[in-house]
């Protein structure tokens, strides 16, 4: 006879237990099964194959962990990674596929860390109508009117501003992220350089760290030192905020990212988080970009000699005092190039999450309502049979491509980044300003690594000397 001790014993419960799981198990494998999902391995209960993607990325190659499973499963595969399982695309037209249907069978999905860290108000994590159109206001200054109208002399000023205090050694990276950082600043809310913006950019640095960490059950020291960057980063937001409330209640207007967002009726607490994840996103894209480019130039002369000859020429025409304008940004087709390739070699961001909203039929496959997907940019653009030598940089390829159907390094769809060619011309203005006014050689070896984010290990230290140039 059972009794009710016999069913609450210890071996009862454990034994209930694991039935259940199993039963789980098995519907959740048979619903896979019917749903023809992509093939693919997903490890270990709970840690699935983060340790292995972790460990892959250690090594020079830029996409160890997608290479191998590609040539196993093809390429869209199923893993397990961070907590969740998780299909991967490292084929362009799924992944364009991908992106245009956001909204409608995808959504964007982040790990609540970095939800934490950007906030519940911020352009990552909006949704539907509300994204639709802080993103339109976004791309408003940005665009290349608001760029060659009013962007492009504070992009100008601010570079040749750094640069002036070039000497020596200096590391690249640290150097163009005061660069870009400075100029967010200006672009958002009219701030110039000065010791509160370097103050804030030193916080920043905290909080773009606890980007990087690996969700654990319990958050390392890394991450809860950037949550409390990020809180002090907002109080300093909000103080601006007010501030500039108070002068527009007095008739100061200012044509800025924040009287924008004024206009359009935000509260401080949107207006902050708004204004935290568009500075993150310019803080380490552009400025690894520049740093890269860099990089990619020192180790291919001929390259850097092609370069040097077109800014040159600019320079020769105009003087080298005298601040670029947008027909001398229009006339640097080889750079073009460079940046093209840069970006194509190297996507600071390999990829993009989303999560499917509805059972999405993809090629042979069906992708589950609520499953993981997440588009590899990075791998597409290495891939051979999109590009020939596609782990060489080789920016003469750009000017044979005239529909570069699988170039996606500023992602795509309505979550396009709306700071596309923004980040193309300040590339390019800092390249002319660095080629024209100095000659470098690396101070010690770099090389690329690719975990979290594609960086250089050594933030790139280089030997400066200032060149004499024509005025």
């Amino acid at each position: 006879m059972i009794t009710i001790d016999l069913l609450l014993s210890p071996l009862s419960l454990l034994l209930l237990s694991l039935s259940t799981i199993l039963i789980i198990l098995h519907t959740t494998t048979s619903s896979r099964r019917n749903h023809h999902s992509p093939p693919g391995a997903t490890g270990i209960p709970f840690i699935g194959e983060t340790l292995q993607l972790i460990s892959a990325y250690k090594t020079e190659n830029p996409e160890p962990f997608i290479d191998t499973r590609v040539e196993k499963y093809g390429v869209v595969f199923t893993t397990h990674v961070f907590g969740e399982r998780t299909v991967f695309s490292a084929d362009g037209e799924t992944n364009r596929f991908i992106l245009k249907n956001e909204g409608r069978l995808f959504e964007s999905s982040y790990p609540g860390s970095i939800a934490n860290l950007v906030g519940k108000n911020s352009l990552l994590l909006m949704r539907g109508g509300l994204h639709r159109r802080m993103h339109s206001l976004t791309m408003s200054f940005a665009n290349s009117t608001i760029i060659k109208d009013h962007l492009l002399v504070d992009i100008d000023r601010l570079v040749r501003l750094n640069l002036d205090a070039w000497t020596g050694r200096i590391l690249l990276m640290d150097e163009a992220k005061k660069i870009t950082f400075e100029l967010t600043l200006k672009q958002l809310l009219s701030i110039e350089p000065f010791e509160w913006s370097e103050n804030l950019r030193k916080e920043y640095m905290l909080v773009i760290e606890g980007f990087f960490c690996i969700p654990l059950p319990f958050f390392p020291l890394t991450y809860r030192r950037a949550i409390q960057a990020r809180k002090r980063v907002t109080e300093a937001l909000h103080l601006v905020v007010r501030e500039r409330r108070v002068e527009r209640e007095r008739g100061v207007k200012k044509n800025d990212m924040l009287a924008a967002l004024f206009d359009n009726d935000c509260d401080d607490d949107e207006i902050v988080d708004l204004l935290v994840s568009l500075l993150v996103a310019g803080y380490d894209t552009t400025p690894t970009t520049m740093t890269l480019a860099v990089k990619y130039l020192t180790d291919t002369p001929s390259a850097l000699a092609q370069l040097k000859e077109e800014h040159e020429q600019i320079t020769r025409k105009k003087g080298a005092l005298v601040a670029l304008e947008w027909d001398d940004y229009k006339s640097m087709p080889f750079t073009q190039c460079v940046v093209n390739e840069t970006l194509r070699l190297s996507n600071i961001i390999s990829g993009v999450f989303r999560r499917a909203m509805t059972d999405v039929k993809i090629k042979d496959f069906t992708i589950p309502k609520g499953s993981k997907v997440f588009a590899s940019l990075r791998a597409v653009h290495l891939d051979l049979e999109n590009f020939e030598d596609a782990r060489v940089f080789y920016p003469w390829r750009w000017q044979k491509i005239s529909d570069p159907a699988n170039f996606m390094p500023f992602g795509g769809g309505p979550r396009r980044c709306p700071g596309h060619e923004l980040a193309r011309v300040a590339l390019s203005v800092f390249l002319h300003h660095l080629i024209t006014r100095f000659s470098w050689i690396p101070a010690e070896e770099d090389k690329l690594v690719f975990f979290p984010t594609t960086r250089t290990q050594k933030r790139y230290p280089i030997i400066v000397q200032k060149r004499n140039v024509v005025e």
